[in-house]
């Protein structure tokens, strides 16, 4: 018991780090399922690419040639903004294109077809990706970017810099999320399409926009993400978007699939629910205390920590 309780300080930051990056890809399901009432199977792969993009502008720095990381020429912090900057414009393009050819064509389906052409769109990411990378883990050299020696000390913890600016950039990418939704033009007219998307049309709102916003908008978020997630595992390959792309989804039905507050609080606990569990279990048991946190909460919430529940339509 005193091991356990000597730890639970590291792993609630090691929870809350997950977590963060759970939130900020558990968005993208949200405001996609929100609007459209279709999830995004092809979401996780996207954010797989965004993890790549961030290594191979990194790549790009620390390769034989003139500039180097670390010279008076291009620090670590610049090189960090590249790579954030190289995959959000990539992800934000690709979730574009995805909404256009895979999902615009085929809105006045069925919901299953919309479904297939997800996890096609899946599939050749992960293939395209496969072939490129040779299907090798890529290695992200995290420490040219951020210093291991960067960490501070608290309550028997140890938080690194490469948490601390995980943490942080995520809470505040969430509360501009939030801010954007409840407050600007463009979160008032997702909210109006994601109530009645004919009466939208008709006070002049062109949803078909507003759709292939949410997809740009979250497909960078999981830019973002893939970038975060290398820079904390140093190391990323082609099937990544798969597992984090499951956590993320049971992340946005544990807050409240559509709900975008919810896809937050529902990645803060499945981090942190991931990182306690494997205080009392081995850490192969990780995904079943994932999933165990799921069904235990929708049995006591169907619609999910902060999710409303739908009114009967009679």
């Amino acid at each position: 018991m005193e091991q356990i309780i000597a730890q639970l300080p590291q792993q609630v930051i090691n929870g809350l780090t997950l977590g963060s990056i759970y939130a900020l890809l558990a968005l993208g399901y949200s405001m996609v399922y929100g609007i459209l009432r279709m999830l995004n199977f092809a979401h996780g792969d996207v954010f797989m690419v965004g993890s790549l993009i961030g290594w191979g502008v990194l790549q790009l720095f620390i390769k034989g040639g003139a500039v180097a990381v670390g010279t008076p020429a291009v620090g670590p912090g610049p090189v960090l903004v590249f790579m954030v900057c190289g995959a959000v414009l990539a992800t934000s393009a690709l979730g574009g294109a995805i909404e256009r050819f895979a999902y615009r064509p085929l809105q006045k389906g069925s919901r299953l077809t919309t479904l297939i052409s997800a996890l096609g769109a899946s599939i050749i990411l992960q293939n395209v990706a496969m072939l490129l990378t040779q299907g090798r883990a890529k290695a992200y050299q995290t420490e040219l970017v951020i210093s291991p020696d960067w960490a501070i000390s608290a309550l028997g913890a140890t938080i690194s810099a490469t948490r601390i600016i995980i943490i942080s950039v995520s809470i505040a990418l969430m509360l501009a999320m939030d801010y954007a939704v409840t407050h600007t033009m463009l979160g008032k007219a997702m909210r109006a399409t994601s109530q009645d998307r004919e009466a939208a049309e008709y006070m002049g709102i062109r949803t078909s926009r507003i759709i292939s916003a949410a997809f740009v908008v979250g497909s960078g978020l999981a830019g973002i993400a893939g970038v975060m997630i290398g820079l904390y595992y140093t190391q990323v390959d082609f099937m990544i978007g798969f597992s984090a792309g499951m956590k993320a989804f049971t992340a946005a039905v544990l807050g409240g699939i559509g709900n975008i507050r919810g896809a937050m609080a529902g990645g803060l606990v499945l981090g942190l629910a991931e990182s306690l569990g494997v205080l009392f279990l081995a850490p192969v048991y990780k995904d079943v205390i994932v999933f165990s946190v799921l069904i235990a909460v929708l049995i006591l919430k169907p619609q999910g920590i902060l999710g409303k529940p739908l009114d009967e339509k009679v």
